[in-house]
């Protein structure tokens, strides 16, 4: 991928913080980045910068194209890097160590829970926050709740007996106020499950009370000039401030399950996946669907990229995450429809991306319709008219000429990229046809052209287009089909009367506006096969005439007569010739011939 392309594509890259891959043209994933801003991180990789390092380099060159994935915050940016790192093992990403996990505050599934910081999540009913991806902020956490909120550290079972016989006696953590002496009946278990209660809706963010304490305390302190104290619980408090007590992109309470959503335009359709295995997002894509109607139900196009999306990365996941529920072909499968919780939010972030996806593709075809030349304008236009399939880069043209039908000859005209390619014009001699058949003409020169093509292998055009109405047309759609090649290509007659656009097996005309640019490439290609058609065939009767005046010479045939044309031009300059000059193209006995006849002409006169 090298600046300029980047440059088409930086107005479609949203400035918001999510994770960006470089991908081949094989579709492997050569490196897994991070952004707070992806536009800024990605406008990084470009430019003329020389202190860039020559790994980088290689990487930008080796890209086919960049795929992102918005999310959340930048902390859950981070997570999602890490998860795609770990799944794909990119060659330019510096791997990390299969036992790296980030940490999680946990609140044990006990009688009188402990909070504690751990690397494992265990399936026993405990409830997990975060993960982390600041060990440092999550200490700071642990110490700001131990201060507020006084629990136990210790390891025993607290049970209803333990508890009531005293076999627990209380510890330093209980004299220095660390613990209320839950262990020794000191404190009751509802006392002390209300400061659990607390403790959760702080972790999930919900902390207004414990800022106005912070604040209140910090005021304090700053009256008492004890500006150290007041500093280390300002240091807290933003270490709330920056703290998200749950990740979109990594979730305990979510095990494996395909995320799926769809967003739709007038052609296409575009599906999102989101792989989870364990918790955690360990696929990203969007698949684009071209439409072939336009009343395609949309269930049927998001059945259809579901299925392909699960066979692609070969999912084994049972349970599928959409916005509402359909039929799958697939048996076996768990639709849930999320409206709150982990799952909801799963669901919000890939409802995301499709539509990010969808707006960067409108963004694209804006910036390349803005961009396009008027050819390609024109092209597209005519395209639209005619409703081709290719966009008609190579268009020919063929007309007939005769006099009365003498001398009937034809021309074909090639235009590319809108315009004319003189080089490969071509005009036919008519073999097969006696008298003033245009039909049959066509038949002819249609089949010798295209035979022609074909032997040797070239493209064949993506329009043809014939100067006639529905006999001519029909003559050259008859030498199509006869070469096998009537589907491969568009072929349609123009009709000058009226300007009439005639497709084949169709006797109701297409009206394209006067105005159109369409239609006005397609008259110039007709004017231009008309004017080249007409030039060959007045050569061609100039040349018969001089050839037949030149062969009635006794003893001048047509060899003879080729040569004197081909030496001095015109007869009116072998009649000023001298005898020398004719003897040296055709000999004395010809010569003879020659001067004989002119002389007697000039006597005559």
């Amino acid at each position: 991928m090298n600046t300029e392309q980047f440059r088409e594509l930086a107005p479609t890259i949203v400035t918001e913080p999510g994770v960006y891959r470089f991908v081949d043209a094989k579709g492997t994933i050569l490196y897994v980045g991070k952004a707070k801003n992806l536009r800024n991180r990605l406008a990084s990789y470009f430019g003329e910068r020389k202190d860039r390092l020559a790994k980088t380099r290689a990487l930008v060159k080796n890209a086919h194209h960049i795929e992102t994935t918005i999310v959340e915050s930048e902390h859950d940016a981070l997570l999602l890097e890490a998860s795609l790192i770990k799944e794909y093992q990119p060659r330019y990403n510096v791997m990390l160590k299969d036992g790296k996990t980030y940490p999680y505050i946990c609140i044990k599934n006990e009688r009188f829970p402990r909070v504690f910081i751990t690397r494992r999540v265990i399936k026993d009913g405990s409830t997990y926050f975060g993960p982390y991806v600041s060990k440092q902020q999550v200490f700071i956490i642990l110490e700001l709740i131990k201060n507020l909120f006084p629990l136990r550290n210790c390891t025993f079972n607290l049970s209803e007996e333990v508890v009531e016989k005293r076999k627990v006696k209380v510890c330093l953590e209980y004299h220095i106020k660390n613990c209320m002496g839950a262990c020794a009946g000191l404190e009751s278990e509802v006392s002390y499950n209300e400061k659990i209660s607390q403790i959760k809706s702080m972790l999930k963010g919900h902390f207004a009370a414990v800022k106005s304490y912070l604040k209140a305390e910090m005021q304090r302190y700053a009256e008492r000039l004890e500006f150290e104290k007041a500093q280390l619980l300002k240091e807290k408090m933003l270490a709330f401030e920056d703290y998200q007590g749950k990740s979109t992109v990594v979730s305990t309470s979510i095990t494996n399950v395909d995320v799926f959503s769809i967003a739709t335009d007038e052609k296409m359709a575009y599906v999102n996946y989101l792989g989870v295995a364990n918790g955690a997002i360990i696929s990203t894509y969007t698949l684009e669907m071209e439409k072939n109607l336009d009343d395609e139900d949309e269930q049927e196009l998001f059945a259809f990229g579901i299925s392909i999306l699960r066979e692609k990365f070969r999912s084994t996941n049972t349970e599928l995450i959409l916005p509402y529920q359909m039929e799958l072909l697939e048996n076996g499968l768990t639709i849930t429809v999320p409206k709150i919780n982990d799952k909801k939010k799963l669901l919000e972030l890939s409802e995301k991306n499709v539509q990010y996806y969808l707006l960067q593709k409108r963004k694209e075809e804006i910036n390349r319709q803005s961009k396009q030349t008027s050819a390609e304008r024109i092209l597209r236009t005519l395209q639209s008219d005619l409703q081709m399939t290719d966009l008609p880069m190579h268009i020919e043209c063929f007309d007939n000429s005769n006099l009365q039908g003498t001398n009937p000859v034809s021309a074909c005209v090639v235009f590319r990229n809108a315009k004319p390619a003189k080089r490969d014009y071509r005009h036919y001699n008519v073999k097969t046809v006696e008298g003033p058949n245009d039909f049959a003409t066509m038949e002819e020169v249609v089949t010798r052209r295209y035979r022609r093509l074909l032997a040797e292998s070239s493209p064949l055009p993506q329009l043809i287009i014939i100067d006639g109405g529905k006999g001519q047309l029909g003559a050259a759609v008859k030498s199509l089909r006869g070469l096998g090649i009537l589907e491969r290509v568009t072929v349609v007659g123009i009709a000058k009367r009226l300007e009439e656009i005639f497709f084949p097996g169709d006797s109701i005309p297409l009206y394209i506006n006067k105005k159109s640019e369409s239609l006005k490439l397609i008259q110039q290609a007709r004017d231009e096969a008309h004017r080249f058609g007409i030039t060959f065939h007045r050569n061609q009767r100039s040349k018969n005439f001089i050839g037949t005046e030149l062969t009635g010479i006794e003893g001048i045939g047509e060899k003879t007569s080729e040569k004197l044309l081909s030496h001095f031009g015109s007869v009116k300059k072998i009649q000023e010739a001298t005898s020398e000059d004719l003897q040296a193209v055709i000999g004395k006995a010809a010569t003879k011939q020659v001067i004989r006849y002119f002389t007697k002409e000039k006597l005559e006169e």
